[in-house]
């Protein structure tokens, strides 16, 4: 630093404040395993021999990724109205409505008409749609597997109930 004699001394830039904590804190911690997850279940369905062929294929180029799984997260085999289902995925109609109309395209949803309810229509697997659901369950163990690996089982464990703990409130 120069010294400057009729001046006041020159005042150093005061320290970058610590923002450590955008990364560390638990929503995002939470998102980026949610990503590792889901990246995790897409890896382990395009490898799935019993997954339908053109739906595993499309995954492999990633032209399925976590968007698509919330419909398998979140259709029950019953099926739901699209509302129903963009509601318990947190999504908007209108961009739920868009994965569905992808997924109905490729087979794996079809729209019906609701027995309650004649003007409504509902989000139905189809026989495709199931055998990509089952993938999607066996994907899921084996990414909980992996997981617990990763981390070991008893943290594993400590961390399921912890979660389940928080989203129950």
């Amino acid at each position: 630093m120069v010294s400057l004699p009729y001046y006041l001394p020159m005042k150093t830039p005061a320290s970058a404040p610590d923002e450590r904590w955008l990364s560390a804190h638990l929503g995002r911690l939470l998102a980026m395993a949610l990503q590792r997850f889901d990246a995790a279940v897409l890896a382990h369905m395009t490898h799935d021999p019993l997954a339908p062929m053109a739906l595993s294929n499309l995954a492999a180029r990633h032209q399925i990724g976590a968007a698509h799984i919330h419909i398998t997260r979140h259709l029950p085999l019953q099926g739901a109205r699209l509302t129903q289902l963009a509601e318990t995925a947190g999504m908007s109609k209108q961009a739920m409505g868009d994965l569905v109309n992808q997924c109905e395209a490729w087979g794996l949803v079809t729209r019906s008409a609701d027995p309650l309810d004649a003007r409504a229509r509902r989000v139905v697997y189809t026989t495709q749609g199931l055998q990509w659901r089952e993938a999607f369950e066996r994907a899921v163990a084996q990414a909980q597997r992996d997981f617990d690996a990763a981390v070991g089982t008893d943290v594993a464990t400590v961390a399921r109930l912890g979660l389940e703990a928080y989203v129950q409130g």
